[in-house]
């Protein structure tokens, strides 16, 4: 038996085991405010969590608690609870350290990251660093195997037959608390902004949702003959007239919407004139999306693919679950059958949301992102880069194809976090009436930004107008700005609407009318007399009608997770094979650049800011010049030296995502 002296008074270990429940509850409630901390940044935030949101915070402790319950079905108690706290700890430590990177927290489909982590950090660790790593693991394993032997154990007797069964109660106990809490809403298994339901909701609670409530669940009135019955339905449509159809071109602006809706807002003018005046003179109405604040890829994966989040895990990203591994019926499909070419613009970097693996799966034919578009200085004093520069992208995929075009655009200026003071020297805007100066700044920041967006809508529809072919524009805001607005704060009472409008140069007649994200592409289509894809057809025939939200759930299920009795089994759409930028990057010669000691024109097309020269397979320092231009320093050519351009990513990883074909230095210097 072992002895332990406090301050006097003597304690056994089997005194002490019969006091550990609660002492390990207490543990559990500090440990895990130590969690919320670090997550919050912040001390003083995740104390006011507990106070005003109580329920919520036991709830999450209790969460962490029932996992600390195997301690008891093992004699290594204390090795297994210093490995339940570096597993809850390091949770706590990965959310606040990508949460002092970006606004998302850590997600269930975040978890791959860790492993692409271990695959590429030997290109971004010194030697030395990769050695201190290994060190430092090595010592980390040392340390628990020498905890596993030497560390105390429980020596009393292990009571199987009760200890088990009391801690599947406790499980079934939790499980009952988290049915209740739903009910009641304390807690919400949906999520439209996941990074604001991360702080009202406990980050375990919200990271468990995430993990293993992803998907469509299977409905109960899921079957064949359920499927047959909607598609029926969708026979009364008429057949497309492929004759005439113009190009289609979708452009949703980042975090853009009206500021007048919001109550408190004062403004010296209308930071958006030019849409409001579109709105006034064509098709528009409210545009209901399906996050608040961020979110952008699910507004975008409504809009393309027909489809609902509703139906889909709390915080889920499609993009991030079940898109990297299936293709998926979308408007780049649909139109591809009836002869479009189908394009994706967006003027951030090419895996931003995964975007470069997953345009593949939605039909996508060509990608023009941030790497491939020529302006090297066109950003905002935030760093992204200005919606203006789609207007040459979006001309240039018009004029690539001799048919019709879809173009899906994303912008990208209007991104916060926007500064809680003064960056701008002149802002033509002014702002007042929010609570505090520094979320004037805030305002006042990010209304001189769409109306700069606001501005290039306008150069965007004079450049369309003038194409000489017939051309329908979709533009809207993607979600609300990340400002902390709450229902109160908006002039409708809902955070979950922007605005849109389809401008066009054909005459459409003027339809007013309030739209989900996961509609506009039908009514669309319908308005153009196109009929075709099994999603925008159920739209078409079934919107407003009885149990429409009921059988679109059925629908999406069997295209993503089901039999895909749709396609009679087997869907027909496979993963395009898609090509970086609209136009490949020629590498034409290499000439020495006078005055410059071991320097290099290379010469070729097509060059951008991330056009960079590789060597005999090693990266070398490249300067951007021009289009046609890069310049490289300090290198001495061999005739043998194999030399081509490379497209970099912009994002951390620099990973390649095109280049030209490789070629002798030799020959180049012909």
């Amino acid at each position: 038996m072992e002895v332990f002296f406090i301050k006097g008074i003597t304690i056994t270990s089997a005194r002490l085991n019969k006091i550990s429940l609660p002492l390990q509850m207490l543990a559990v409630l500090l440990g895990y405010y130590v969690i919320e901390a670090i997550s919050r940044h912040s001390l003083r935030d995740a104390f006011y969590f507990a106070r005003e949101k109580p329920l919520v915070f036991l709830y999450n402790a209790g969460l962490i608690f029932v996992t600390t319950l195997v301690v008891y079905l093992v004699r290594r108690r204390v090795f297994v609870r210093v490995l339940l706290v570096i597993f809850w700890m390091g949770l706590g430590i990965i959310n606040g350290v990508l949460l002092s990177q970006r606004v998302t927290p850590f997600t269930g489909p975040d978890l791959h990251l860790i492993t692409d982590a271990l695959k590429i950090a030997n290109r971004y660790l010194p030697m030395v660093g990769m050695v201190i790593v290994v060190i430092l693991m090595a010592i980390a394993f040392f340390g628990l195997a020498l905890l596993f032997f030497k560390a105390p154990r429980y020596e009393g007797k292990l009571y199987y037959r009760y200890n088990v069964p009391l801690i599947l109660v406790a499980v079934a106990a939790f499980a009952g608390a988290t049915n209740l809490a739903l009910e009641k809403r304390v807690l919400s298994n949906y999520f439209g902004n996941i990074a604001f339901a991360y702080e009202d909701y406990g980050y375990p609670y919200c990271l468990a949702t995430t993990i293993f409530n992803t998907g469509i669940n299977c409905p109960p009135e899921y079957s064949q003959s359920s499927i047959q019955a909607i598609m029926r339905e969708e026979d009364r449509l008429a057949q497309t007239d492929t004759d005439d159809l113009p190009n289609i071109i979708f452009l949703q602006l980042e975090s853009f919407f009206d500021p007048y809706m919001v109550n408190y807002l004062k403004l010296s003018e209308d930071p958006i004139p030019n849409f409001r005046r579109m709105m006034k003179e064509y098709s528009s109405g409210y545009y209901r999306v399906p996050s608040v604040g961020a979110g952008t890829a699910n507004t975008e994966f409504e809009t393309i693919t027909g489809m609902s989040l509703r139906y889909f895990g709390p915080g889920e990203y499609p993009y991030k679950s079940i898109l990297k591994e299936t293709t998926c019926e979308s408007a780049p499909f649909v139109l591809k059958q009836l002869g479009y070419t189908t394009h994706a613009v967006h003027n951030n970097e090419a895996n931003f949301y995964g975007r470069r693996s997953i345009f593949p799966n939605l039909g996508f034919d060509t990608f023009t992102s941030e790497e491939y578009m020529e302006e090297e200085d066109d950003h905002t004093p935030l760093g992204w880069v200005r919606d203006r520069v789609l207007t040459q992208s979006i001309m240039d995929c018009l004029e690539s194809s001799e048919g019709r075009d879809y173009i899906y655009t994303i912008s990208v200026q209007g991104h916060g976090d926007y500064p809680e003071e003064p960056i701008l020297e002149d802002p033509q805007i002014t702002v007042s009436g929010s609570a505090t100066e520094e979320q004037n700044y805030k305002w006042e920041y990010y209304v001189n930004e769409i109306h700069e967006m606001d501005e290039f809508i306008q150069e965007l529809t004079e450049e369309l107008e003038e194409l000489g072919e017939p051309v329908v524009l979709v533009m809207y805001g993607d979600h609300l700005p990340t400002m902390g607005l709450e229902v109160r704060d908006m002039k409708n009472r809902y955070l979950f609407q922007t605005q849109y409008v389809i401008w066009d140069n054909m005459g459409l007649k003027k339809k007013d009318e309030n739209l989900a994200a996961y509609q506009i592409a039908a009514e669309l289509f319908q308005r153009l007399g196109i009929f075709e894809g099994n999603v925008f057809r159920y739209h078409q025939v079934r919107k407003n009608t009885k149990n429409y939200q009921v059988d679109l759930e059925l629908l999406q299920y069997d295209i993503l997770y089901g039999e895909q009795y749709v396609y009679e089994g087997r869907s027909p759409f496979r993963a395009a094979r898609m090509r970086m930028g609209i136009y490949d990057a020629t590498l034409d010669a290499v000439r020495p650049a006078p005055g410059l000691k071991n320097s290099s024109y290379i010469i070729g097309t097509h060059f951008t800011p991330s056009s960079e020269v590789m060597i005999n397979g090693e990266y070398v320092e490249t300067n951007y010049l021009n289009p046609t231009t890069l310049l490289i320093s300090e290198y001495e050519f061999d005739k043998m030296d194999k030399v081509k351009v490379v497209q970099r990513s912009n994002s951390s990883t620099r990973k390649a995502l095109s280049s030209t074909y490789e070629r002798y230095y030799s020959v180049l210097k012909q």
